[in-house]
């Protein structure tokens, strides 16, 4: 597998800012980070609704906490 240095990924970057153009190279840079991203998803068996059904332990250890406090 080759190794890609740092010149041959700014040679890469200024191609594709000439191929797309200022205004289309975010919305494509993002395409691809959700790509990948849903690609690593479905590799380790993870959905983002599995994140989003388990509580943020900071949260839930501070729930119980507040309730044992005396009201004033």
């Amino acid at each position: 597998m080759a190794n890609i240095g740092p010149t041959e990924l700014i040679v890469v970057l200024v191609i594709a800012l000439l191929v797309l153009g200022p205004k289309r190279l975010p919305a494509a840079g993002r395409s691809l980070g959700d790509g990948i991203r849903e690609f690593k998803e479905s590799i380790s068996g993870r959905d983002r609704s599995d994140e989003a059904a388990i509580p943020d332990a900071s949260v839930a250890d501070e729930a119980p906490a507040l309730s044992n406090q005396p009201d004033r």
